[in-house]
């Protein structure tokens, strides 16, 4: 709180004032909506983003240092109804620093990921669900190794959604036959996330496959004309199989999220 901030006796007059006419409702949710934040702080934490969303802030770890990281996970874990805090794109270093805070944290170096929590974690955290038994396996694939660290986010972020994900790996094109030992698996999932590099043709493939929505996620993988995953990224967003739709190149923590949603929407 800073002193800024009115006390409670002069909220419940600006709530009289609206009732009498003489402040408008509109004005009134403004200024409560800007109670929340302290004006001074360096950071403002969403917390009302669960409510809302269904789930949590995630924290980019990216450009900030683990000190900031710390003080935003600790404030979203103690004034949210978050239990786990998620944080993307942190180098090793940096979250092993960030784990020594927290009582329970769970690391994926591959992905760089690392959640956060004062109670234990599990692989697939457990979160509110109105039915959780319908929540079918969502599957991640990747065409190749090299995009393990674009699944590897896309996973952990799964599950912080509390959905149980699976990862099909190395079913690229350069060998299709590959994928039809899965395809009575994948058939069953109520979405699939396919990340690959180079032309990224997985993605048309499985959209041609399967009767359920494909998040495609282009990777930064190939040679020059891939331009560092533009190339992939155009052909996915040009594909010809229909429920096939593409996020931003390397974006893992996005196609795990909008499968999460899909996942939990699927179950209600």
């Amino acid at each position: 709180m800073t002193k800024e901030q009115p006390d409670e006796t002069e909220v419940q007059n600006w709530v009289k004032q609206a009732q009498e006419g003489r402040l408008s409702w509109t004005e009134l949710g403004e200024r409560i909506l800007r109670l929340q934040y302290q004006i001074d702080a360096p950071d403002r934490p969403d917390f009302d983003r669960d409510r809302r969303c269904g789930f949590g802030e995630v924290i980019f770890g990216s450009g900030k240092s683990p000190q900031t990281c710390i003080a935003i996970a600790k404030d979203l874990l103690k004034s949210s109804d978050s239990d786990e805090v998620l944080i993307t794109r942190l180098e090793s270093d940096a979250a092993q620093t960030i784990a020594r805070e927290f009582a329970q944290h769970r690391h994926s170096p591959i992905g760089r990921t690392l959640r956060l929590s004062e109670n234990p974690i599990s692989e697939v955290r457990t979160v509110p669900c109105p039915a959780p038994e319908r929540l079918t396996p969502t599957f991640v694939l990747t065409a190749g190794s090299t995009d393990a660290p674009v699944a590897e986010e896309a996973l952990e972020t799964l599950r912080w959604m509390g959905v149980d994900a699976e990862w099909i790996a190395d079913v690229g094109v350069a060998g299709p036959y590959r994928l039809l030992a899965h395809l009575e698996r994948l058939r069953k999932a109520n979405c699939v996330v396919v990340a690959a590099g180079m032309e990224g043709a997985l993605a048309s493939v499985v959209g041609g496959l399967v009767p359920c929505p494909v998040i495609a996620v282009p990777t930064s993988v190939g040679y020059g004309a891939n331009f560092e995953g533009i190339t992939t990224l155009l052909s996915m967003m040009s594909s010809c199989a229909a429920g096939v739709t593409a996020v931003n190149i390397d974006a893992g923590f996005k196609g795990g999220y909008v499968a999460g949603l899909i996942a939990h929407q699927v179950a209600s």
